[in-house]
């Protein structure tokens, strides 16, 4: 599944329709989760015949698509299912249950194959519900002239600070080939550097929040000072939400084309399977890591893992710091040394290149337990042979004696 994003570019009153388009899907959502409260053990198709009542009852709630209505509830299911989902599993902690969504600044509304239609060039979009909000062109770089328009199975209209994208889901799967380079590589993040690899190089951490911060903090006292309700409150929060949105767009940047490049540059990556949701619970620590945006990295070196059939490993973190790279023992020490010293051996080494080369050892050694490990793409280059995409990575089962 492909997403592309283009922005819409139209008329106030347009916008306006385009709000009460969003105002009315997230009503539909809130209303399925409160039916859903009121009526303990409904299911999926009980919340998208409901919203046909709704439609009926609300004339709003009417002029909005059957099929945007449907996604809506559909959105409200998902929501329901996730916090059952986490009450099977026994989740420490909240559970998540399915919450009212209010008003924000962002907001989406999601049509799927009717409500909307593509002008002859691609260029432009008309949205056809009971808002009638008219056609709008768009700006963007992706070329929708390479795909059919069966291949669009939903269109997603979301409102941001800076104003209001669509974006198109394709139904196609994205494989590209590549040369193996017969390299593997073991990353270890950290606060210091974003990373260091197995090799002794390290990425520098860019800390787009931290470098933000004085300005955000400049904006955040004008949004204090203004008065609730008034004109001028509005206009600060959206200059406030987008020099957040903009520090959210350079992590993206910035995750994406590492990830991309350690991809394509290696046949197997090795990462640790840290549990950054338990880190953050660290006071001093926990703007730093969030800033740092690791699980943003792990999600696109799994992407990209697949789309180029490089094999990345999640290993488990546990005393990849301490262990000795030269002679396996282990030795403690504290986050403030940064330098490792074994004295079994004698071996000196930054701590950070010591610990990766310890996670890509674990890589390496563990690479075809999916059992314990989180391993995507074909195992079949890390060895540095290309072998036909299209073979299992996993060994046929032994015949029973």
């Amino acid at each position: 599944m492909l997403v592309f994003e283009a922005k819409l570019e139209g008329t106030k009153e347009q916008y306006e329709r385009i709000d009460e388009a969003i105002r009315t899907a997230r009503f539909v959502r809130n209303s399925c989760i409160r039916y859903w409260m009121d009526n303990k053990g409904i299911g999926k198709y009980e919340l998208s015949a409901y919203c046909a009542v709704l439609a009926q009852e609300f004339p709003f709630a009417g002029k909005l698509n059957s099929q945007a209505r449907q996604a809506s509830a559909e959105r409200a299911w998902s929501a329901i299912t996730r916090f059952y989902d986490n009450c099977k599993k026994v989740k420490p902690g909240k559970k998540g249950f399915p919450r009212f969504k209010r008003l924000r600044t962002h907001g989406s509304v999601e049509y799927k194959t009717t409500g909307w239609k593509l002008s002859e060039d691609r260029r432009a979009i008309t949205f056809s519900d009971g808002f009638e909000a008219g056609s709008f062109k768009l700006w963007g770089t992706r070329d929708l002239h390479f795909y059919q328009l069966k291949q669009i199975k939903r269109v997603r209209v979301v409102r941001r600070a800076d104003g209001y994208y669509v974006q198109f889901c394709l139904d196609v799967e994205r494989i590209q080939k590549r040369e193996p380079t017969g390299k593997t590589i073991g990353l270890d993040v950290g606060l210091t550097h974003f990373y260091t690899d197995s090799n002794g190089q390290t990425v520098d951490n860019p800390r787009h929040l931290r470098k933000s911060e004085k300005s955000l903090k400049r904006l955040q006292r004008r949004l204090s000072h203004t008065e609730k309700g008034s004109k001028n409150r509005a206009k600060a929060r959206n200059r406030l939400s987008r020099k957040h949105l903009k520090v959210s767009r350079q992590r993206k940047d910035f995750a994406v084309k590492l990830a991309r490049c350690v991809v394509q540059s290696n046949d197997l990556v090795a990462y640790e399977d840290l549990m950054v949701r338990n880190m953050v619970k660290n006071s001093k620590l926990s703007k730093s890591i969030s800033d740092a945006a690791w699980s943003n990295f792990r999600s696109w070196l799994e992407y990209f893992g697949k789309v180029f059939g490089v094999v990345t490993v999640a290993v488990p973190p546990h005393y990849t710091s301490a262990n000795c790279s030269n002679c396996r023992e282990v030795v403690k020490k504290s986050l403030s040394q940064r330098t490792h010293r074994c004295p079994h051996c004698g071996h000196v080494q930054d701590r950070d290149w010591n610990a990766a080369i310890n996670i890509l050892e674990l890589g390496l050694r563990t690479v075809g337990h999916t059992g314990t490990l989180n391993v995507s793409g074909d195992i079949d280059l890390c060895i540095g042979q290309e072998t036909p995409q299209c073979k299992s990575s996993r060994g046929k089962r032994k015949p029973r004696k």
